[in-house]
């Protein structure tokens, strides 16, 4: 699987222009876009989308698709056809093919700017998450920080241990 050859960190200010246009910083764009200006943009949580490398990320849920299909296949979801529903729904809605233009800019398409919750020339954070970029309102990423600093030490020990 192709992707990020070392964690995507860093967290910047930035500021949506007129046309909900967001320059990704440059460390992160190029460790994020290696050969190709495609990417995947995402639904994460309200307030946060997620960009992701397109070969990461299709490899990541061809595999996962598949699976359903297989187990959809040998009547093993037959009684959860609610939940294949659900899940088709939200697969349909919750991420897009977009590209970066020169300087890493990217335009955060009409659906994702409302999931976002940030208006034209608006702030936002953009977060290094390790195998991704994140794109934070700066209200829900300040919330979203201060349930999970407390933790950060139990979490680091765990993925070490």
């Amino acid at each position: 699987m192709a992707g990020p050859p070392q964690f995507i960190l860093g967290e910047f200010s930035r500021t949506l222009d007129e046309r909900h246009r967001l320059v990704i910083p440059g460390e992160l764009c190029d460790q994020l876009v290696a050969g190709s200006p495609d990417c995947i943009l995402a639904k994460e949580r309200p307030g946060c989308l997620s960009l992701w490398n397109a070969e990461t990320w299709q490899a990541k849920w061809d595999a996962g698709v598949e699976l359903i299909k297989q187990k959809m296949q040998i009547g093993r979801l037959e009684d959860q056809i609610g939940r294949v529903q659900r899940f088709g729904r939200l697969l349909s809605t919750r991420h897009r093919t977009v590209q970066l233009a020169g300087r890493g800019r990217l335009l955060i398409p009409e659906g994702f700017r409302e999931f976002l919750g940030v208006e034209a020339n608006g702030n936002v954070l953009v977060v290094g998450a390790a195998v991704c970029i994140e794109i934070w309102s700066p209200v829900v990423w300040a919330k979203y920080l201060e349930g999970q600093i407390p933790r950060f030490r139990r979490l680091f020990d765990h993925l070490c241990g």
